[in-house]
């Protein structure tokens, strides 16, 4: 046990968000079902750690104090498998637990991490509970992509978006690692521009082929070195007492959010390059190639929110990106 109240994310005290949740937990008004959404699965974790905190050790009702993970009224759900998804058959149990009343606390508190990982059947599972919640129960629901919940499930919860700056793809990342991530982004500038000027010799070809793998190899080290750095310095950060299960979950949301800030940010250097293209003398090749780079781009960032290997989207985008801008 312990008598020390679980602190807020020192980026986050005296938010407005906090404020407000603190105010209504205070009241005993804060509603049954929260989506915390943002950039960082470790930072909504904490939040919810602080909110279950205040809700299971209130001192009106109860007199020990326990840290939420291993207070008998915690509930935890997230994904598992290699599938990394939140089942229906571990939904149920949830839910199961739930529904009985509170241990020694007069409320329960379940936290369901990577919520937008829920199996479609679970997610239509878990959507009758937020249509008739116990009376006794506040859920939490933590995700870095609140759109890919179920509609129904979204417009069921108060919803509070928490960020802070550690949040951004290369924050906390050593110099040189911004410096070879810029440098990586003017070779692809640079590959780019060697398709547009055309094939005038085999050699060219040969060139435009291996620069799509020289690229990969750029990416993905970059993207190894800002992951490793971002997770050793939120791996200090966490408790003492997180189990596997919710650190491999952290480190995944970790992972997850870099290399889709940093697919944005190729995106952004595509339409740099097709910017200049544009007013060069084919603007209609460079249009038509700026659109169709674009969509496959989605498309592979859809495939890496499905556990695609990153070199495999990366692979994928820069080939079809050859065929695209390439000029006969």
């Amino acid at each position: 046990m312990s008598s020390v109240i679980t602190p807020w994310p020192a980026a986050l005290a005296g938010t407005p968000a906090v404020t407000v949740i603190e105010r209504a937990i205070d009241r005993s008004r804060l509603a049954h079902s929260l989506l915390l959404h943002g950039e960082n699965l470790g930072t909504l974790a904490s939040v919810a750690h602080a909110i279950a905190d205040r809700l299971l050790n209130d001192p009106r009702h109860q007199s020990q104090h326990f840290p939420p993970k291993q207070h008998p009224d915690f509930f935890a759900l997230r994904p598992t498998g290699k599938m990394r998804q939140i089942s229906a058959e571990a939904t149920r149990d949830l839910i199961g637990s739930v529904q009985v009343s509170p241990q020694i606390s007069h409320r329960k508190v379940a936290v369901v991490y990577e919520a937008d990982r829920m199996h479609p059947a679970a997610a239509n599972i878990f959507l009758k509970t937020l249509e008739e919640p116990t009376a006794s129960t506040t859920i939490l629901l933590l995700t870095t992509r609140p759109y890919a919940l179920l509609a129904t499930i979204r417009s069921r919860c108060l919803h509070f978006r928490f960020t802070d700056s550690g949040s951004e793809a290369l924050a906390g990342a050593d110099e040189p690692t911004r410096a070879r991530w810029q440098a990586a982004l003017a070779d692809y500038a640079a590959w780019l521009q060697l398709l547009t000027a055309g094939v005038v010799e085999k050699r060219a070809v040969a060139d435009q082929v291996m620069g799509v793998y020289g690229l990969i190899s750029r990416f993905n080290a970059v993207l190894a070195a800002a992951t490793d750095q971002a997770w050793k310095q939120q791996k200090e950060k966490l408790p003492d007492d997180i189990d596997d299960d919710e650190q491999a979950a952290i480190e995944t949301g970790i992972a997850n959010g870099i290399r889709l800030k940093l697919f944005a940010e190729l995106e952004h250097a595509t339409r740099n390059f097709a910017m200049s293209a544009l007013l060069a003398d084919n603007p209609e090749h460079s249009r038509r190639a700026l659109v169709a780079a674009i969509g496959r781009l989605e498309h592979d960032i859809n495939l890496l929110r499905l556990n695609l290997n990153e070199a495999a989207a990366l692979e994928d985008f820069l080939l079809s990106s050859l065929r695209l801008w390439v000029r006969r």
